[in-house]
């Protein structure tokens, strides 16, 4: 087997990309030469995590079939948000905390996904069950992962096996972990400087829906209103999305992360459905989704549910 590489989805987050470089630590500490890259640049989160814990950002490639045979993947397994030449290569393992779909493998593998909030806490159990010491510049972007997706604990998806990894992982790092964490999490929220195609592409996932195809981009900030006042630039990108990629419904879901609110912008056909899915009246093409922080766990399952019927 040629070096295995290691990789998170598209418009890569910070589990994404810190998950590749904990999994290729941990292939290569069990004899399984391994190499994290990346399908995108970091965002400013995760460049704030990595410039935090002194890591380089791992190379970003567009095609894997073209140096190796065998890949690894890390928070997520649906063929459209990964490598565009995954069906060339052979999975060799999936570690990940995302619903199953369009997957599927010509071999046998190993395939570990647990209903946590993030894909870091995975891995930190799997460096416990194998007592394989973390590091600590790895234990800080693995906590920084943590922090990340359940937003400082705040978000639905969180679990105590995640604030119980988040708690140990501090303290290898020798960080304060709320400290560290609004400092991280502020860092990732400034999109001023972000053009309108940045903002849609920052963290922007596909994912098919009944027979629908239906793309959700989503972005974190401290004043909703500061995104909203280019809505007209939005819709217009979104549109042509749309009728470039073959979206049925363009979504992009602004979280407040100091309120754990979110505000809707949907764009394409079937509104109505996306408007039901969530209980709410659509108002020039945006609602307000109370409480709404998390894609994986309450956008995707009920917009999938509404498309579905």
């Amino acid at each position: 087997m040629k070096k295995l590489l290691v990789f998170g989805h598209q418009n890569p987050d910070t589990d994404a990309i810190t998950s590749a470089i904990a999994y290729a630590y941990y292939l290569n500490h069990n004899g399984i030469e391994a190499e994290a890259v990346a399908l995108g640049l970091p965002s400013e989160e995760t460049a704030y995590a990595l410039k935090q814990f002194k890591t380089e950002a791992p190379r970003v490639i567009e095609a894997a079939a073209n140096e190796t045979d065998t890949v690894a993947l890390v928070d997520h397994n649906e063929a459209q948000q990964s490598v565009s030449d995954i069906k060339d290569v052979e999975v060799y393992a999936v570690v990940d905390h995302h619903r199953i779909a369009n997957f599927e493998t010509a071999n046998p593998l190993y395939y570990r996904a647990e209903p946590v909030g993030c894909t870091n806490t995975i891995l930190y159990k799997m460096f416990k069950e194998k007592s394989i010491a973390i590091p600590a510049d790895i234990a800080g972007l693995m906590l920084s992962a943590i922090i990340s997706d359940t937003l400082l604990f705040k978000s639905p998806t969180c679990t105590p096996e995640d604030e119980a990894a988040a708690t140990e992982l501090a303290e290898i790092a020798g960080v304060s972990m709320n400290e560290y964490g609004l400092a991280m999490l502020k860092a990732g929220t400034n999109l001023d400087d972000k053009s309108i195609a940045e903002l849609l592409t920052l963290d922007a996932k596909s994912f098919p829906m009944g027979d629908k195809n239906v793309r959700i981009a989503q972005v974190n900030t401290v004043d909703v209103q500061d995104v909203l006042e280019r809505q007209v630039e939005l819709v217009s990108a979104m549109e042509a999305e749309n009728a470039a990629q073959g979206y049925d419904v363009f979504l992009l879901v602004i979280t407040n992360i100091i309120d754990s609110d979110s505000a809707l912008l949907a764009v394409g056909s079937h509104l109505d459905t996306v408007a039901s899915a969530f209980g709410v009246s659509l108002n020039e093409n945006v609602a307000l989704l109370p409480g709404v922080v998390s894609r994986k766990k309450q956008v995707v399952p009920p917009l999938t549910e509404a498309f579905s019927k």
